[in-house]
């Protein structure tokens, strides 16, 4: 026979009192007397979970446990000792039994320490009042949990709505506060060697640069966030958080409270809708890499032939050149349909003359002028802007009918049907008011850039580019994925069948103002020969 202790609080203060000590004692005195060892190999304590929220099952020992007998790694005959059966759940009853179930149908008896009881199959069976006993105290202790929970909810909620209307200002207890500020015991204050390094963080992700490189560069100058070691993907998280705007975001039975000035803020509210932009994008982010790709990796490169997406090859075994940089023709693209179903035969080129007619062109002021006419990038953000507000006008309005006849018809009259209707327009109020945001984050994003001109930005880092500079290659990257929504790739020229269909490469730029270009490129000298307006309704639906 194993005798198993299973220990939980889901308050953390309680490890300071006597509640540790007295489940063990407890434990170890019902062992001795009976001549049982306890069972030191499997750690059964789930410290600061709660039971009510069911997280010792979902991220605790208990959850373990359960698994473990499933898997039938507990042996029939054990006996699992608690100080009492709250100590296993304070779900609802129905739940609670059933797991307390689990375990005595695995052949496991269950001791609680506060009462004395055993519960096991023979013992239930010849006191069957004791099952119902259990229920009651099941049924107590969700109630005890549940009484709480809604009292703690409310006092949540009353401090959110005092803090926004003005009329409270303290520490809200929910959730965890931002690794880059500490409390003073009045105020929060910013950590500086931490504000650098998520400053940091936030600059080198908008040159484009991914969390891993990100993290590399952190280690490298000896900064954190947090003060300790921190993975990729929690930056990600860390540039969603409005915290650095000094919001504290608090989420109450459904409700979202955002708390202005809670925290001192790192970023302005128009950087941080830009940041957010950036975010939405995926694509962009490229970690460290010798050479990186100016048109792939972004997303919006397909093949002209075959639709299918155009990605980078960079062969870095071969020979170099005598300054260390890769050969051009180790630098290709390739259409991926190539070696699929597809059978494109596009094949692959030589991204260097590509690349070279590209920087070249959009240098010019006068082209970029006329990429980027036809209404603009800020006017698409605006009409965006102003048909998702629209729609959600709509939905509201639609909402505030039903619910209007809801109310005014008996409620064992209610059609289902316009239950139903109000919950699926909420649903698409929801996903509209998102849209909403996603547009209105991009249209500040826009208004409140303060790069250069787009020509002069491709000017000054064109040369470097084509160097094969890391940092310039990442800043011309970003500036092809602001640009363009659309880069279409025909690696033989348009007309496969031409005598000199080898020896062009024709290029079709699709800006986001909807502006089209072509331009046909000459692989040996890397220039583009010519430029036309193109109708983007002779491309194929893969293509878009």
């Amino acid at each position: 026979m194993k005798v198993y202790s299973y220990l939980r609080f889901s308050d953390p203060k309680q490890a300071t009192g006597n509640s540790i000590e007295r489940q063990i004692q407890y434990a170890n005195r019902w062992a001795e007397e009976r001549g049982h060892d306890l069972d030191q190999t499997l750690s059964l304590r789930d410290e600061g979970l709660s039971a009510y929220h069911q997280k010792h099952v979902k991220q605790g020992a208990l959850g373990t446990f359960l698994r473990a007998i499933e898997e039938e790694r507990i042996a029939p005959g054990s006996v699992l000792i608690v100080e009492g059966l709250d100590r296993l759940s304070r779900a609802e009853p129905i739940q609670a039994q059933a797991q307390l179930a689990q375990i005595i149908n695995a052949g496991i008896t269950v001791v609680t320490a506060s009462d004395g009881k055993e519960y096991n199959r023979e013992r239930l069976k010849a006191q069957p009042m004791d099952l119902v006993y259990s229920l009651l105290v099941m049924i107590r202790a969700h109630e005890e949990s549940d009484t709480k929970s809604k009292r703690v909810t409310a006092a949540l909620r009353r401090q959110c709505e005092n803090w926004m209307t003005g009329a409270w200002r303290g520490v809200i207890r929910n959730g965890k506060d931002p690794a880059w500020v500490k409390w003073t015991g009045t105020s929060w204050e910013l950590i500086p060697e931490r504000v650098t390094a998520v400053r940091h963080v936030i600059d080198a992700y908008k040159k484009g640069h991914g969390g891993t490189e990100i993290v590399r560069q952190l280690t490298s100058l000896g900064l954190s966030p947090t003060g300790k070691l921190v993975a990729a993907s929690n930056l990600y998280r860390t540039i969603r958080l409005r915290a650095l705007i000094g919001e504290k975001e608090i989420e109450v039975q459904g409700t979202t409270y955002r708390l202005p000035g809670y925290y001192p803020s790192i970023i302005s509210d128009a950087e941080f809708a830009e940041l957010q932009q950036l975010a939405s994008h995926r694509g962009r982010r490229k970690g460290k890499g010798e050479i990186p790709g100016i048109i792939t990796g972004l997303r919006i490169t397909y093949c002209g032939y075959c639709g299918s997406a155009v990605v980078g090859q960079n062969n870095m075994a071969r020979r170099r050149n005598e300054d260390g940089s890769v050969q051009d023709g180790q630098r290709r693209i390739l259409c991926v349909g190539v070696n699929h179903s597809k059978g494109c035969k596009g094949g692959s080129c030589s991204v260097v003359p590509v690349e070279r007619a590209l920087l070249t062109y959009c240098a010019d002021q006068i082209n970029m002028t006329a990429m980027l006419s036809g209404g603009g990038a800020e006017q698409a953000a605006r009409d965006r802007v102003a048909l998702a507000r629209q729609r959600v006008a709509e939905l509201q309005t639609q909402i505030e009918r039903i619910t209007d006849a809801i109310l005014g018809a008996a409620q064992e009259s209610t059609p289902l049907a316009f239950t139903r209707k109000a919950l699926a327009l909420e649903q698409e109020l929801d996903a509209e008011m998102k849209r909403a945001m996603a547009a209105e984050q991009e249209l500040t994003a826009l208004q409140n850039r303060a790069a250069p001109a787009l020509a002069e930005a491709w000017a000054a880092l064109a040369g470097h580019a084509q160097a094969q500079d890391y940092d310039a290659r990442m800043k011309i990257r970003r500036l092809v994925a602001d640009t363009f929504s659309h880069i279409v790739v025909y690696t033989r020229s348009i007309n496969l069948e031409s005598d000199d269909s080898r020896r062009y490469i024709d290029l079709v730029l699709v800006a986001k103002s909807g502006t089209t270009r072509t331009l046909r490129i000459d692989r040996r000298s890397s220039a583009w020969v010519a430029s036309e307006d193109f109708d983007s309704s002779a491309l194929t639906s893969n293509e878009f």
